[in-house]
């Protein structure tokens, strides 16, 4: 009997391609269907997942969901630790489900959140190196909440749209913003229907550039209407950015916490 199995995943996104399966196979995917394929004595590339949401090179995973349909039987544990002892370090399943057929982990999703994490100091980052954005200028938050309040709804975001993006349409929903400051650390939590690729990356670029004072706050607006990703500003790196993951309908009792979303300040 065929059976659905819905895995969450946190991992580092500094050593790999990004999530999405590649030739090269130093993808996230590549080496959790590795794993997967190693744990359940099954052919290379025999089981196969499917994602919430891809992610760029670089990009960390706090709460990524996969799921995949086998005939194999092993409990929840099981798939976990069997799974996790094939991985590499920086990546590790989290949680495992058995949820019903209907479910799946990009279409069942209702929305997903990002959080970008940024260091303000006039030093860069040592420690952090890799897991936090840098700026050197300080920062004014009213100016960035007052930007941001422009982009929550439904528009086109095609000024904040990379020229990969393989979206059909590049409007999307913008649910909420938020914007956090704790000693040094800025965190920037954006919850939305979808996103279009680098699409917080070069919200983050705009925001830092009102919140330096290099723009004022109503250019956001323009570059907006404008619906040219030349009017906006560069894309940021994708150090700080953290895919914090999907959610869905209680009833799927799919997990929205993983313990390594409680070390983000």
């Amino acid at each position: 009997m065929t059976v659905r199995v819905a895995l969450g995943l946190s991992y580092r996104g500094q050593a790999y391609k990004g999530w999405q399966s590649q030739l090269g196979g130093e993808t996230v995917q590549d080496h959790l269907e590795s794993a997967l394929a190693q744990f359940a004595a099954q052919p290379a590339r025999s089981i196969r997942t499917l994602c919430a949401g891809r992610t760029d090179a670089g990009v960390h995973g706090l709460n990524q969901v996969v799921h995949f349909d086998t005939e194999i039987e092993r409990d929840a544990s099981s798939w976990v630790r069997g799974t996790n002892r094939y991985l590499p370090k920086d990546i590790a399943v989290q949680w495992c489900l058995f949820p019903a057929g209907d479910f799946h982990a990009r279409y069942s999703a209702l929305g997903r959140r990002y959080v970008y994490l940024l260091l303000e100091a006039a030093v860069r980052p040592s420690i952090e190196q890799g897991a936090a954005g840098w700026v050197f200028r300080p920062l004014q938050q009213q100016a960035m909440q007052d930007a941001a309040a422009c982009l929550i709804g439904e528009h086109d975001f095609s000024a904040f749209r990379s020229s990969e993006c393989q979206a059909a349409s590049p409007v999307k929903t913008l649910r909420a913003i938020q914007i956090h400051r704790r000693g040094a650390y800025w965190r920037f939590e954006f919850d939305g229907a979808a996103f279009l690729h680098h699409m917080v990356r070069n919200l983050m670029g705009c925001m830092l550039a009102i919140g330096s004072g290099a723009r004022p706050v109503d250019w956001m607006a323009e570059v907006l209407a404008g619906r040219d990703r030349s009017l906006a500003a560069p894309t940021f790196p994708a150090d700080g950015l953290y895919f914090q993951g999907p959610y869905y309908d209680a009833q799927h009792g799919i997990p929205e916490h993983t313990p390594a979303m409680d070390w983000l300040p």
